[in-house]
């Protein structure tokens, strides 16, 4: 059985990908960063969603000799030109910030009507090999921006992003839900294929 490093220290990350591998009938022995704490966080430069999990899935596979997955992911609001991008997690300035980050937000589109309040959550996940073979695959979240948050699960801006087709917040879908139609779940499955070429078991 081939060990896979996830590049997280989120459970439930795992868990997700975890699940979504055994789905595919790929039973690798998927670990998360905190079994390896020694190696430091890596610093994401990259100017792309992509390039930042390339980053992180490259290191972690130089540093463990493992194969490594990494994802990044972000809102991107179409009348900001696909901010806050990158800068998702910091658009406030203080990483990690939800609460003034999703103030920030409503904020800068507090004159913008319903009609131009489209706006997607987008995924990257890489996967590293220790000798350089690299792959990214992307997932999309596609829908629309409320005025004012609603429902308390998820996390970042959930409160506010009403999938399409949907009535309902990311943040008031349930976790089952959610992980569906998301953008790190489509990224994921996607990843599915790379894993089984790559890492022919």
């Amino acid at each position: 059985m081939t060990r896979l490093i996830l590049a997280t220290r989120n459970a439930g990350k795992i868990t997700e990908l975890r699940a979504i591998l055994a789905d595919a009938g790929l039973h690798h022995d998927l670990v998360g960063a905190d079994a390896y704490p020694d190696i430091p966080d890596v610093k994401e430069t990259g100017v792309t969603f992509a390039e930042n999990a390339l980053l992180k899935a490259h290191a972690l596979a130089q540093a463990t000799g493992l194969p490594a997955v990494a994802d990044d992911s972000g809102l991107c609001v179409d009348v900001l030109n696909g901010a806050p991008g990158i800068f998702s997690a910091r658009w406030a300035g203080r990483h990690g910030d939800d609460k003034a980050n999703l103030e920030l937000l409503l904020a800068q589109l507090g004159d913008i009507d319903d009609a131009h309040r489209g706006a997607h959550f987008a995924c990257a996940a890489a996967l590293a090999l220790p000798d350089g073979t690299e792959r990214v695959v992307e997932g999309q979240l596609r829908g629309s921006l409320r005025h004012t948050p609603v429902g308390t699960n998820g996390f970042g801006y959930d409160p506010i992003l009403q999938p399409e087709g949907e009535s309902r917040t990311c943040a008031e879908l349930s976790p089952e839900e959610k992980n569906a139609i998301s953008h790190r779940g489509k990224a994921f499955r996607a990843l599915v294929p790379v894993v089984r070429e790559l890492l022919a078991q």
